[in-house]
């Protein structure tokens, strides 16, 4: 279900702020994949939620039954895995010490003290038992509850898909374009706590030359009218305030417009960004504010390299049965820094006053970031212990005429070559000569 949600296009989280942000998100789907798959198919899959598929309801059941069958399966397996690293046994019947069995070792000469000290040396940890017969049994222990570290392995795991749920459910993540100068609210307006961010100043070296080699801003974040952070931030230096993530992601130019109407009366007094791109130059529209005119704005350079923002009007004059709008285009205009151009057919005129910058903001509000911390270091941990410091034991069996058995066994992670031989090396130099009686004599 993850695969098919990261292969297509999925609606942006500002697409579900409001009906109008939802309608022109799944206008820009439609767009996408109707020429692939059909306007009805792509309906489908719409109420299907699968353009939506981490916040629908049937992705978050599948999510639920795998985190609890992760639980029970390693609630199962507790059990056994306690049993295992728990109970020991220290004596072994003689036959499991048969050297012609693998991993097993014998010689003799070898003292109990001996073979204790040589295990303790080798950072085991030494158990003793006593037979019948005089026999003195050896068990070293190393890194004796390594077993346990799956289930650290498993908790991180399920932390990974809790935090995924919290950050699906209740985390946000939005494009904020906010020109030089000019603010723009982080949360829907009547959001208790709500925060503005504040362009105060923009910079990009080399921009008027279409070659930046860095792009800053200087940003200022409010809650309740008051301000409560502010700094210059770049891309991967973030403002971090309020529960919200802000990262520098983008920038382009925003010509700064003023509208008035036949009595000059001010229609629009700000930045426009030209957010789009049509014939390889930057394009926006603007929707003049109670009227059915809009304004199509394309950035160019003039011959003499100054700026030129070529403005075609228009008029909604209809819509067409896909639901797209029918409209009469009006007679274009190219505008200087300065300019002001009058349509006595529009009722209008429009100012531009310079071309700015806006800078594009990701505005990241993660609840599950903590439990994904968690999640990290509880998985590394686990695998850091299973791989790095896997379990090693070792039984040995001294009987009363000095003969000395050992037996090997580890993880799979072991070189059991290097590692008992090591230990066999260790022995060996400990033995003391063995005294042979003298024959007898008549």
């Amino acid at each position: 279900m993850a695969l098919v949600g990261m292969t297509i296009k999925q609606l942006p989280d500002f697409a579900f702020r409001s009906a109008g942000d939802y309608a022109a998100a799944i206008d820009d789907i439609h767009a996408r994949y109707d020429p692939v798959m059909g306007a009805a198919l792509v309906d489908v899959l719409e109420r299907l939620s699968i353009f939506s598929i981490f916040r629908s309801a049937w992705f978050s059941a599948a999510l639920t039954l795998l985190v609890v069958s992760i639980v029970v399966c390693t609630l199962d397996r507790t059990p056994k895995l306690w049993r295992g690293v728990a109970d020991v046994r220290v004596d072994q019947p003689e036959p499991y010490f048969d050297p012609r069995l693998p991993d097993r070792a014998a010689m003799s000469g070898v003292a109990a003290a001996d073979a204790r000290t040589v295990l303790r040396r080798n950072h085991f940890r030494v158990r003793e038992a006593s037979g019948a017969d005089g026999t003195a049994f050896l068990y070293g222990d190393r890194h004796q509850y390594t077993k346990l570290a799956t289930l650290l392995t498993h908790t991180g795991l399920v932390l990974f898909l809790v935090a995924a749920a919290v950050t699906s459910r209740l985390g946000d993540e939005q494009g904020l374009v906010v020109p030089e100068g000019e603010s723009l609210t982080v949360q829907p307006i009547g959001t208790p706590g709500l925060l503005l961010v504040k362009n105060l100043a923009f910079d990009a070296p080399g921009f008027d030359t279409g070659q930046a080699s860095d792009f800053t801003t200087d940003l200022a974040v409010y809650q309740n009218g008051q301000e409560i952070a502010r700094k210059t931030i770049r891309v991967n230096d973030p403002l971090s305030v309020g529960g919200y993530t802000f990262h520098q992601n983008g920038f382009g130019p925003a010509p700064y417009l003023i509208v008035k109407d036949a009595e000059g009366r001010p229609l629009w007094d700000g930045a426009v960004p030209l957010t789009d791109a049509a014939d390889g130059s930057p394009y926006g529209v603007l929707p003049v504010p109670g009227r059915d005119i809009g304004l199509q704005l394309l950035l160019r350079k003039a011959d003499d390299g100054s700026t030129v923002v070529l403005m075609l009007p228009y008029r909604v004059i209809g819509e067409n049965p896909d639901g797209t709008p029918v409209t009469e285009n009006f007679d274009a205009a190219a505008l200087s820094p300065g300019d002001t151009r009058v349509s006595d057919a529009l009722g209008l005129s429009v100012q531009l006053r310079d071309v700015g910058a806006y800078t594009l903001l990701i505005a990241k509000h993660d609840p599950g970031q903590g439990i994904i911390w968690l999640a990290f270091i509880s998985l590394i941990a686990g695998i850091t212990i299973t791989f790095y410091l896997p379990r090693r034991r070792v039984w040995t069996r001294l009987t009363a005429d000095g003969r000395l058995a050992v037996v090997w066994r580890s993880d799979r992670y072991v070189d059991v070559e290097r590692e008992f031989g090591q230990l066999l090396d260790d022995l060996v130099a400990v033995r003391r000569p063995v005294e042979t009686p003298a024959p007898a004599t008549a």
